[in-house]
């Protein structure tokens, strides 16, 4: 039986900072989505294409650091046990079979 203490193994320190690092980024990418609108330029802002491309990174990283697939990994971003996990998404309308991050905390 796992005990409700293995999400502080020092083991999951490097998969919990990139996972600080990528919910970070996803907030700073809905700012500057919520900034866009309010000005209202109508041209694709170069700040939203690099948050879109640092958090592909992010999930990209913290998807290969997981030892499991398509299961919960119980990891500490701050307040008690969070998690994270990759699922499988299948190919649809051309796009190739991938994973998917997602990360409840």
């Amino acid at each position: 039986m796992a005990s409700n203490l293995d999400y502080l193994d020092p083991a999951l320190i490097p998969l919990q900072g990139k996972a600080d690092a990528y919910l970070e980024s996803a907030k700073a990418l809905q700012r500057a989505i919520a900034a866009g609108h309010t000005q209202n330029t109508g041209e694709s802002d170069p700040e939203i294409s690099r948050r879109r491309t640092e958090l592909a990174k992010l999930e990209q990283e913290i998807i290969a650091l997981l030892p499991t697939r398509d299961e919960w990994l119980k990891v500490n971003l701050g307040y008690g046990p969070s998690r994270i996990g990759a699922w499988q998404v299948p190919a649809l309308n051309g796009a190739p079979a991938r994973y998917e991050l997602r990360i409840v905390h």
